[in-house]
């Protein structure tokens, strides 16, 4: 069964290891919203689904064919993520009564593991990096991606209707955006009088679209090509549940105390993850590009 991270935390007894997961989750609308299933071992083969068979009417004697479903088989494998924060014995012991260094740079180690998450789970390009893993910029593919034009062009309510209508089996959960495009939606639709926002479950206010989140990506760039124009940007839209988008873990977030440095005055804790994320269905994640924002003439 898949389990959110905030979920996860509430079930750990290990407070460092709560705290950690805490912090993570925090700020980043896609680790609030993405499941994550347990994989035993260091991959998951799965099949993704492309096309569902069809069913068809027959008179009585007719002869019956059989149509499958259509499948990619697709392997996923699980990256090693982490890093150590070291925190000086003078620093802490000195400076303890302004605030808890050790705890201050572990928190910054859980924002540097968020921000590595965020930015794969949009770039992740195996080819670039072996070590990581496929993001949804390579998962997207086919028809599920669209574009605003040859050269790109000034997003359009049209257009992103268009690309939500592309996610079959209900709404997005998420569309995801850079900050520039965020300001570029909103514009569009206070000129035409709809303002629509929300609360999520830390009492953030959430703009919406259509009764779908609108969350911001800080990985997705604003300076894209698209034909002849390097000032374009992406937008994504996904469902994220064990048949669609989903994050892959072998024991989730860990929080390890190594304890002394040998070499260094200074303790070690380690933070790591091991990994991945899986589309189990192709309709479930599209993409739009070539979202620009074209000055007035």
């Amino acid at each position: 069964m898949a389990l959110l991270l905030a979920d996860a935390a509430k079930m750990s007894t290990d407070m460092l290891k709560r705290g950690v997961i805490e912090t993570i989750v925090l700020d980043s609308p896609i680790l609030q919203r993405l499941p994550f299933m347990e994989v035993a071992g260091n991959s998951l083969k799965y099949n993704r689904e492309l096309a569902l068979p069809t069913v068809a009417f027959y008179a009585v004697g007719d002869p019956w064919t059989e149509d499958a479903p259509t499948f990619d088989q697709l392997t996923a494998s699980l990256a090693i993520m982490g890093g150590d924060a070291d925190v000086d014995h003078y620093i802490q012991q000195t400076r303890s009564n302004i605030q808890d260094i050790q705890q201050e740079v572990i928190a910054l180690k859980a924002k540097a593991m968020r921000h590595t998450f965020e930015n794969t789970f949009i770039n992740g390009d195996l080819n670039d990096d072996p070590n990581a893993f496929d993001g949804i910029n390579v998962l997207c593919t086919g028809d599920q991606a669209i574009s605003m034009g040859e050269d790109g062009d000034d997003l359009s309510l049209a257009k992103l209707d268009e690309l939500v209508d592309l996610v079959r089996g209900g709404k997005p959960d998420l569309l995801l955006m850079s900050r520039r495009t965020r300001r570029t939606l909103k514009n569009l639709m206070e000129t035409l009088g709809i303002v629509e926002i929300s609360q999520d479950q830390f009492g953030n206010i959430v703009q919406m679209y259509n009764g779908i989140p609108v969350a911001v990506n800080d990985w997705i760039s604003d300076a894209l090509t698209e034909g002849d124009n390097d000032d374009c940007s992406s937008i994504f839209a996904l469902q994220m549940s064990e048949g669609a988008v989903c994050g892959l873990s072998n024991g989730g977030i860990q929080v390890e105390v190594i304890g002394q440095v040998q070499a260094a005055n200074a303790t070690r804790t380690r933070l790591r993850w091991y990994v991945s994320m899986a589309s189990f269905s192709a309709v479930k994640l599209a993409k739009l590009t070539g979202v620009r924002v074209v000055p007035p003439a």
